[in-house]
């Protein structure tokens, strides 16, 4: 299992927002490329970037600094936010991202993301960010009447590279993932999942390995000390 650390992106800076709520920032970077060089001093394969300026506008925003990253040459990446059109995937996957990460279209026009994960086989992940039971979009500003496992087995039946799925109650507020919804969401499907959301010690990492998971994506944990990235790589090593 893949520990995955977060670049939260807004306004060219590192920031993570508790919740989701775009009114409760806390900026823990100005420099997000500096934060990418540490992440992968610490043994990081894999890097999580969300640009929140494009998931509030709809279409990419932080592209500089998203190429800045990539330019390093260190990771494989997968990117959100805002990605809700064919244009938007295109250009972020041409910057070099190994993955891009669509939810809001993928929720309001099913057909049009069935289209994508055939014209970009493999390289389209679909975000699934959830409150409770229930599918969030539009940067987690509005509430989609989509069950979260009824439309998770309805997106495992395409071409998918894999599901990231967001506990919005749990993200930024460290007090551990939705261990039950996660297990429910890897027993429902066959592709790949990524969990995200309240990850913040080894016990978590330690715990989500067993049930069965592509990766872990943790954020604030890191920012706050609570988890030590390469400790927490190490960690999932020997889970697996």
């Amino acid at each position: 299992m893949y520990v995955i650390p977060a670049i939260d992106l807004r306004d060219a800076k590192c920031v993570r927002l508790v919740q989701g709520d775009y009114n409760r920032q806390i900026v823990y970077r100005n420099d997000p490329v500096k934060q990418a060089e540490e992440f992968s001093k610490a043994g990081a394969e894999w890097l999580h970037i969300i640009d929140l300026d494009g998931a509030k506008l709809g279409k990419p925003v932080n592209t500089d600094a998203i190429s800045a990253i990539a330019g390093l040459g260190v990771f494989k990446i997968q990117v959100g936010g805002g990605l809700r059109d064919e244009e938007s995937v295109r250009k972020v996957l041409d910057i070099g991202i190994e993955r891009v990460i669509v939810g809001t279209k993928a929720v309001g026009d099913f057909e049009w993301f069935a289209q994508m994960t055939g014209k970009f086989r493999g390289k389209i992940a679909l975000g699934l960010d959830a409150r409770g039971s229930t599918v969030a979009t539009h940067g987690w500003t509005q509430q989609a009447p989509q069950g979260l496992l009824e439309f998770a087995v309805q997106a495992a039946r395409l071409p998918i590279a894999a599901i990231i799925y967001t506990d919005i109650a749990r993200d930024g507020m460290m007090g551990g993932p939705n261990f039950e919804r996660t297990k429910a969401l890897v027993d429902a499907v066959d592709v790949p999942i990524v969990a995200a959301g309240g990850i913040s010690r080894l016990e978590d990492i330690q715990k989500l390995a067993e049930l069965g998971l592509e990766a872990v994506v943790v954020g604030r944990g890191l920012y706050e000390g609570t988890l030590d990235l390469a400790e927490a790589i190490k960690a999932a090593a020997r889970a697996g």
